[in-house]
């Protein structure tokens, strides 16, 4: 079960990125994302412009554009993976120390999921989940799981979804995502 409201908002929002990262918003996702309201606090800004950014697209523009940015003809313009990111190739020590921590937390890919486990989404998705106390894990193993499997690279990635040429929605997602990342790293440096 889930500790506090912080905790809960933390998982929504991860769980939201997870989504956004691994398959395009459906109509029905879309519509409630243009329901969101911000306010004037940094992240209510943020929930505020990926309400915009879902008023400004439909269905099929976002689907081509998840497929410009993620999939591509080749390869998409971004390459969303821990490995990546670390080492400049895909398959290496990043998703390995990852694929061991999954197993010690008992987490499986999904069956028909070709997607190596260190694409971001898997991982917000992963976050999500120790958030809500959905793994066999122990305290403070959303803190750890972040500072070792996402904070390294997930700031760079979501700043270059922010500033990809193909990003128009996604611009948003890079936004939320950067700022998650930027709340998780400054709550880091705070006294216990």
């Amino acid at each position: 079960m889930v500790r506090d409201a912080v905790e809960v908002e933390r998982a929504q929002a991860y769980a939201l990125l997870g989504r956004l990262l691994s398959a395009p918003p459906d109509a029905a996702l879309l519509a409630r994302l243009r329901l969101l309201r911000g306010d004037a606090s940094p992240f209510g800004v943020v929930l505020g412009a990926l309400a915009a950014a879902a008023v400004s697209t439909d269905e099929a523009a976002v689907e081509q554009e998840f497929f410009d940015l993620f999939i591509g003809v080749g390869r998409g313009e971004l390459l969303p993976y821990a490995s990546y990111y670390l080492t400049g190739f895909l398959h290496e020590r990043p998703l390995a120390e990852l694929r061991a921590e999954l197993r010690r937390l008992g987490v499986a890919r999904a069956p028909g999921v070709a997607e190596p486990e260190d694409h971001i989404g898997f991982g917000c998705e992963v976050l999500a989940g120790l958030l809500e106390d959905r793994f066999e894990a122990g305290p403070g193993a959303p803190d750890v799981f972040f500072a070792k499997h996402l904070q390294p690279w997930a700031g760079r990635f979501f700043t270059d979804l922010e500033a990809a040429v193909a990003a128009r929605f996604y611009r948003a997602v890079g936004v939320l995502g950067r700022t998650m990342v930027g709340i998780e790293q400054e709550a880091a440096g705070l006294p216990a």
